[in-house]
């Protein structure tokens, strides 16, 4: 029987997994990222976990046969970390070799949010389809694009960051240094600006008295929640949002012609409004041929993304 390592590492916190060929988390534990102790530290440990893990599973060191680890930023050649902004090391980070040469072990690293899209491909909503594009929605927004069974890379590693095409070139000020990217409007992030500036402008309303007047309190849920009870003020924000999130799906349609689209992260749990919005505003951007057979679906690994994500990289025989 052979065993896999699936690691997601995040700025705090980094998950680690031990699967079996099918996929099935069999035991999984958390530690702290530390990435300010350097790498080489945060690797050691990782790998320290992974073997305590095995232990505790009865799996010997041996049966672990390779370790696919999800990092945030661009990879390139399942190797190189390009940017490293989440953490205290140099870019051009080689995350491959160290882990490698630390543990003994195959090892492949990936993107997180291209590896949550193998995830949900192999384990999760994308099964049965070749061609499949997952959006998580969180902080920020990117998409993890499958093409004939494989991740959409590009050259190096940026394929899928459609959060940064630009939709508004008289817009916000994005972090990546251009400005009106999706992102600034599609993400918890954006719908949270938006509803801040309106609450700024009109205090006359259900999501103002909702949040005691405290705007810098406001978080996405309080807009989406009000919004499914019917609120006039809220809806109106969730219809801005959607538009833009329509005019970005728009594009991944007109480009990859995807199967299915699944949308991910804490955003999506807002799920029929969410969907019914992007739905409305679609047909402005995309393709009608486009839209024919697309299905439209919700991620189904929720916090085991992650870890079922970087493992689906190495049990991933395609």
């Amino acid at each position: 029987m052979s065993y896999f390592a699936g690691i997601d590492i995040g700025g705090t916190n980094v998950e680690i997994g031990i699967l079996n060929e099918a996929g099935d988390i069999l035991g999984k534990k958390s530690i702290k990222t530390n990435s300010k102790n350097g790498a080489e530290d945060t690797f050691q440990r990782i790998w320290n976990t992974t073997k305590e893990l095995a232990e505790e599973l009865k799996i010997s060191e041996d049966e672990i046969e390779a370790i696919g680890l999800g990092i945030p930023g661009p990879v390139v050649n399942n190797s190189v970390v390009k940017i490293a902004a989440n953490f205290s090391w140099n870019n051009d980070f080689p995350a491959k070799d160290l882990m490698e040469k630390i543990s003994g072990k195959l090892v492949k690293v990936g993107n997180d949010v291209k590896l949550i899209a193998l995830g949900e491909s192999l384990f999760g909503a994308g099964r049965g389809y070749k061609n499949s594009i997952t959006v998580p929605i969180g902080t920020g927004i990117a998409a993890g694009i499958i093409v004939n069974g494989m991740i959409l890379e590009g050259a190096d590693g940026a394929a899928g960051e459609f959060g940064h095409v630009v939709v508004n070139k008289n817009g916000y000020k994005c972090g990546c240094g251009l400005t009106g990217c999706l992102e600034t409007y599609c993400s918890a992030t954006g719908i949270v600006r938006e509803g801040k500036k309106r609450l700024e402008e009109n205090q006359d309303n259900e999501l103002y008295r909702k949040i005691n007047g405290n705007i810098d309190s406001l978080e996405a849920k309080d807009i989406f929640d009000l919004a499914k009870s019917g609120d006039k003020f809220s809806m109106e924000i969730v219809d801005f949002f959607c538009e833009y999130m329509a005019e970005g799906i728009g594009m991944l349609l007109n480009i990859i012609n995807p199967e299915i689209i699944i949308f991910s992260g804490g955003v999506a749990k807002a799920r029929g409004i969410l969907l019914e919005g992007v739905k409305k505003y679609l047909p402005k951007y995309a393709l009608g041929m486009t839209m024919e057979n697309l299905k439209f679906a919700f991620g189904e690994l929720d916090e085991e993304a992650g870890i079922k994500g970087a493992a689906a990289l190495v049990i991933n025989k395609k």
